[in-house]
């Protein structure tokens, strides 16, 4: 249940937002993208943070530094799709406009929000905006520019990642995919498309809902005026780690498996055991067992499960 109410904070002359930010843990990481948060200079937004079953001490914290925050709490860990589904059911109880979906690990020029709804309400036929996203260790190279899919093998084809940016990007972009770390959307877009899907524990739920997107007409822009910096693997201990080579083999599987209806599947299949084999030899080369267990358990579940309960 929401601790406390979701105020409508809305100024007369802008539309209204409700920033939802997940997080699990990471107090650190979250007072840091609150701070951004907080320092936007949008007059009419609204934060809803989700405590996606964190430690006790998490709400201590947030409600010490930030006592205005509304806190959203989940007794369990509902997974990035749940958590965010947990906060947008709350928003849109509301009449807020847009809905500003934030990764906890991110950090927001102070102009962010206001270039994203700018952007939005000079182009009434798009439903979903994201900014020009930076690595925060390294604030000038780009983390993602938004990408498109390879319609053969529904692949992200994300070619610009760890570029400088030495102004390439300065012009806004129609894509196909942004990752939903920093994503502003109508609040109709969820009344027309639906939640995210909450089978997707952990990694490819922004993928999902992107193709779900694409097959329901909808457009999405990359808006370069807005400009944000993402804390990389923050939250699942590396990009390495067992437990992300778990999550990442599961929710892949489940992805290609949902999306490559017939045909398709046949094409995909082989490339996914090529890269699975790739990676296999990696992993044994390095002696990295645990990872390697993980990665097929993943694998298993992901493209022979038929239910969405993993084992974490």
């Amino acid at each position: 249940p929401l601790r406390m109410g979701l105020p409508l904070n809305k100024n007369n002359t802008t539309p209204s937002v409700c920033v939802i930010i997940t997080a699990w843990n990471q107090i650190e990481k979250t007072l840091a993208c609150l701070k951004t948060v907080y320092a936007q200079t949008y007059p009419s937004l609204t934060v809803l943070l989700v405590d996606n079953g964190s430690e006790p001490d998490f709400q201590v914290a947030m409600r010490a530094q930030f006592p205005q925050v509304n806190l959203l709490v989940n007794e369990h860990n509902l997974g990035f799709a749940g958590g965010y589904n947990s906060g947008i059911q709350a928003a849109l109880a509301h009449d807020y406009e847009y809905l500003f979906l934030l990764n906890n690990d991110t950090l927001l020029a102070e102009d962010c929000l206001a270039a994203l709804v700018e952007g939005l309400e000079a182009r009434p036929q798009v439903a979903l905006a994201t900014a020009k996203i930076y690595y925060a260790a390294e604030p000038q190279r780009i983390w993602t520019v938004g990408a498109n899919f390879r319609p053969w093998l529904l692949e992200l084809c994300d070619d610009h990642k760890g570029e400088l940016d030495v102004g390439q990007w300065a012009e806004p972009r129609p894509i196909e995919m942004a990752p939903f770390c920093g994503v502003l959307t109508r609040r109709e877009l969820f009344e027309r498309v639906g939640y995210l899907d909450d089978g997707f524990f952990l990694y490819y739920e922004d993928l999902d809902y992107c193709q779900r997107m694409k097959q329901a007409g909808e457009q999405l822009m990359m808006l370069p005026a807005a400009q944000l910096w993402h804390v990389v693997s923050a939250s699942s201990g590396g990009a390495e780690s067992p437990q992300t080579r778990y999550w990442l083999a599961r929710s892949s599987g489940r992805y290609f498996r949902k999306h490559g209806q017939g045909w398709r599947l046949w094409l995909i299949v082989p490339f996914r055991l090529a890269s699975a084999l790739k990676l296999t030899g990696r992993l044994i080369g390095r002696g990295d067992w645990e990872t390697l267990r993980k990665y097929w358990q993943g694998l298993k579940e992901g493209w022979l499960s038929r239910t969405d309960h993993a084992s974490r």
